[in-house]
C-alpha cells in the first residue's frame, strides 16, 4: 500500500480578497482563514469551493473571516447568489475550544491524507499492537545493554521490528501510537524508542512518504535515544530536576550515539543524521549544532517532533506526563522550536485531541477521547463518564461527536486531577495491565 505521493506546489500570483466566511459561495477559491490554525476544524486551504458540503463545512466553521483568491475563482459580485449552505452554531463551541488550546501563527498548508476505509476497528489493533510493545520493549532494552558493554550495535537486526511497527500503523494509526504512550516510569528509556518510531511511521504517511520511507523514518525514531545507553544510570533515571554538570552530560547523548552507530554495520545515512540532529530546533537554538531551517534535515524534523510529543505525554522518572490535548497546545505555542508544516502535519496524523485526552463538552460532560476523525479533527469519538452540573458519575457511552444529530461539541480541556484511571475508559484493562507491567 503507498503511503502517497509527494505535495507538488504551484506557484501563482494570488489576488487575495478578504471577505466575511458567510459570505463564502460555490465557485470561489477559498485561499485560508484568518487566524489560529488551533481555532477551527478546517485543515485544507486553497481549493475550489465546488460542492455544497464543502461551504457548508466552511460557513460552520467558527471563524468570521477568511482570504479568497479572485484570480482562481470567483469573487463575491460573481459568485452564485443562489447556492447557500445550513448555518450551523457547532461553531462558536469550536472556536471557544480552540481558543483555549492555544493562540498561534499560521502553520503552513498542509494536505489532509485521506484514510483508507479499511482501517481495522481500533480494538482489535490495540491487542496485536499491546504484544508489539512488549516485545519492542525486550528489543531495545536488549539493545541498549549491548551498547553499555561497548558491544557493536547491529541496527539491521531491528528491522523486523520496524517492520511490525509500520503493519501495525498501517492498519490503525492511532492504535501503536497511543497505546506506546502509556508507559511506566521504569520502561520509559525503552518504550520511547518504540513510540518514537510508530509516531515517525505515522507522521512519514500523513506526509506522503513511501512504504521504504515510512520504514526508513521509523528505523531513524527507534534509534534516536541509543547514546542514552551510554549515558551514567544516576543521571539518565534521576528522579528530579537536572544540574547544569548534568545537563551538559545528557546534552552528549545525540553525539555519543552517532559515534557508536558508525562503529557498527547498518545504520542508514537518514538513522545517522537523526540520531545526531533530533534535538535542534528549526530556529537554531537546539544542539549540538545550532542547525536553523533547512539546514536540519526533514528527517530530523521531524524526530524532533515525535521525540517531544511522546516525551511531554509520557510518565518520566521526574515528573508526569502531561494531558495529550495539552501537549499539542503547548507544542504549538511553542514558537520556532518546530518546523510549522511539519508539526501541522503531524498533528492532523494524531488529532488536535489525541486519545486519551479528557475533553469538557458542551452539554456539561466529561469525555475521553477515543478515536479520530480524520476529517473532522474537532470531533472525534469520545467516551462521556461525567457529569460538571450535578457532579456525579455517569454510566460510561461511547459518543461519535461527528454523527448524525449529535449536538455536543468540545468546549474545552478537562481538569485531570482527581479523575479515574482515564486509559481504561479508551482501553480494554487487560490490554492496560499487558502495557504497564
Amino acid at each position: 500500500m503507498s503511503c502517497g505521493r509527494p505535495l507538488v506546489i504551484f506557484i501563482h500570483h494570488p489576488l487575495l480578497k478578504q471577505i466575511p466566511v458567510s459570505q463564502l459561495r460555490l465557485g470561489m477559491h477559498f485561499h485560508k482563514l484568518q487566524g489560529s490554525w488551533l481555532a477551527h476544524s478546517i485543515w485544507r486551504s486553497r481549493f475550489l469551493i465546488h460542492t455544497a458540503e464543502e461551504l457548508r463545512q466552511l460557513h460552520a466553521c467558527g471563524v468570521a473571516v477568511c482570504l479568497i483568491d479572485t484570480s482562481l475563482g470567483a469573487d463575491v459580485e460573481t459568485a452564485n447568489p443562489d447556492v447557500g449552505a445550513e448555518s450551523s452554531a457547532e461553531g462558536g463551541a469550536e472556536q471557544n475550544s480552540q481558543a483555549a488550546v492555544a493562540t498561534v501563527a499560521a502553520v503552513a498548508p498542509v494536505a489532509v491524507r485521506a484514510q483508507p476505509a479499511s482501517l481495522r476497528p481500533m480494538a482489535e489493533e490495540l491487542e496485536q499492537a499491546a504484544a508489539i510493545c512488549r516485545s519492542g520493549q525486550t528489543a531495545v532494552l536488549a539493545l541498549f545493554a549491548e551498547a553499555r558493554l561497548g558491544r557493536t550495535v547491529h541496527v539491521e537486526g531491528c528491522l523486523p521490528l520496524v517492520a511490525e511497527i509500520a503493519d501495525s500503523v498501517h492498519r490503525n494509526p492511532n492504535a501503536l501510537v497511543s497505546l506506546a504512550r502509556l508507559k511506566s516510569r521504569d520502561s520509559y528509556s525503552y518504550m520511547h524508542s518504540v513510540a518514537v518510531c510508530a509516531l515517525m511511521v505515522s507522521l512519514g504517511r500523513q506526509i506522503g512518504l513511501s512504504p521504504a520511507g515510512c520504514r526508513e523514518a521509523g528505523l531513524a525514531g527507534l534509534m534516536h535515544d541509543i547514546g542514552k545507553a551510554l549515558m551514567p544510570p544516576e543521571v539518565l533515571n534521576k528522579p528530579g530536576p537536572l544540574t547544569d554538570a548534568e545537563f551538559s552530560i545528557m546534552r552528549s547523548h545525540p553525539e555519543r550515539g552517532h559515534a557508536l552507530l558508525i562503529e557498527g554495520p547498518g545504520a542508514t545515512t537518514a538513522t545517522l543524521d537523526v540520531v545526531l540532529h533530533h534535538h535542534e530546533r528549526f530556529d537554531g537554538t537546539g544542539y549540538p549544532h545550532r542547525l536553523a531551517g533547512e539546514q536540519i534535515t526533514q528527517m530530523a524534523r521531524m524526530a524532533a517532533i515525535c521525540d517531544v510529543y511522546d516525551a511531554i505525554t509520557s510518565v518520566r522518572p521526574y515528573k508526569d506526563g502531561w494531558d495529550p490535548a495539552e501537549s499539542i497546545a503547548r507544542m504549538a505555542a511553542w514558537q520556532g522550536h518546530f518546523d510549522s508544516a511539519l508539526f501541522g502535519a503531524f498533528v492532523q496524523t494524531i488529532g488536535i485531541y489525541p486519545i486519551g485526552s479528557l475533553v469538557k463538552l458542551s452539554s456539561g460532560r466529561l469525555a475521553v477521547v477515543m478515536e479520530q476523525n480524520p476529517i473532522h479533527l474537532t470531533a472525534p469519538v469520545v467516551k462521556v463518564f461525567f457529569s460538571t452540573q450535578s457532579k456525579l458519575p455517569l454510566e460510561p457511552r461511547r459518543l461519535d461527536l461527528a454523527g448524525a444529530g449529535c449536538n455536543d461539541r468540545i468546549v474545552g480541556r478537562g481538569e485531570r486531577s482527581g479523575c479515574p484511571d482515564l486509559d481504561a475508559l479508551w482501553a480494554d484493562p487487560e490490554v492496560l495491565r499487558r502495557i504497564r507491567h
